[in-house]
């Protein structure tokens, strides 16, 4: 899953000042825990994506505004009923990992879940690519996705972000450090996203469904 590489994230103290080494290492036993819970019990690997429980301690399920876990003994939680949360996509240690240190990123979520979930990698970006533009329009700061989608205009870059993009979009609404947030600056998050034969789907939960009516 790439956990050994979080050592080496450190989100923008100014950007995150909630962020800690303590937290950093709460996310990566909330997975590892997860994983080992997951092959102990023998459950299945859609688990994975469909689970209504993880596993917290106070500060943990504190960040990720959970209540009624008291003390710092890391134990298997119920999600609440309509919760964000579920399978590990939407653990702090995934969201943190394919983030920049100063905002989330659409293009490496998207990524990860082509590499590690549908084990189908995006091929390399070409060499003369140029980078995210961040420039504002018309006076307005551009959120993440509309900075995505004005780079996607690039015919060389359309095909590879058809599929990229979407996957990511569907996480917008977890920040660098996987809290919950409605708006990027000053605009509401879009969560949703279509895959290049058509498919819909809107924020998380949706996501995750759509991965799990794939059979393969």
């Amino acid at each position: 899953l790439g956990l050994r590489a979080l050592r080496d994230v450190q989100p923008d103290a100014q950007a995150y000042p909630a962020f800690s080494p303590a937290l950093a290492h709460a996310f990566r036993t909330e997975t590892r825990l997860f994983i080992r819970n997951l092959i102990q019990e023998n459950r299945s690997i859609l688990d994975l994506l469909r689970a209504d429980y993880s596993f917290l301690d106070e500060q943990l399920a504190n960040h990720y505004g959970i209540e009624g876990v008291i003390g710092p003994g890391f134990r298997r939680v119920a999600l609440p009923a309509g919760s964000h949360r579920g399978g590990i996509l939407t653990q702090g240690s995934i969201l943190m990992l394919t983030s920049h240190t100063t905002k989330t990123s659409p293009v490496l979520r998207g990524k990860w879940i082509l590499d590690n979930v549908l084990n189908s990698p995006p091929p390399p970006p070409p060499a003369n690519v140029p980078p995210l533009d961040e420039s504002p329009a018309n006076g307005r700061k551009l959120t993440n996705r509309e900075q995505i989608e004005r780079h996607r205009d690039n015919p060389a870059c359309a095909s590879c972000h058809s599929r990229i993009d979407p996957l990511g979009f569907a996480l917008e609404n977890f920040d660098v450090i996987g809290r919950w947030r409605s708006k990027d600056g000053e605009t509401e998050i879009d969560a949703s996203g279509v895959l290049p034969g058509g498919e819909t789907f809107s924020g998380p939960q949706g996501l995750n469904r759509l991965l799990l009516s794939r059979s393969q």
